[in-house]
């Protein structure tokens, strides 16, 4: 039995924003320090810190 084949709905229209992961040496030298990449600083200079970066607001796109 064959059945109807359904279309896939299409999506809202609506883009989603992305963002950038940047490390704490590309947070330094922002000319626009936001409070998330002062704070992920502070972190990173504690001794043993693991970061994965944090994401940066200035490298938005949108898909």
């Amino acid at each position: 039995m064959a059945g109807k084949k359904v279309k896939k709905q299409a999506s809202s229209g609506r883009t989603q924003a992305h963002y950038k992961f940047v490390t704490s040496d590309v947070c330094a030298v922002c000319k626009h320090q936001c409070a998330r990449g002062i704070r992920y600083m502070e972190r990173m200079k504690q001794p043993g810190a693991v970061g994965r970066g944090v994401p940066c607001v200035l490298t938005r796109y949108f898909k």
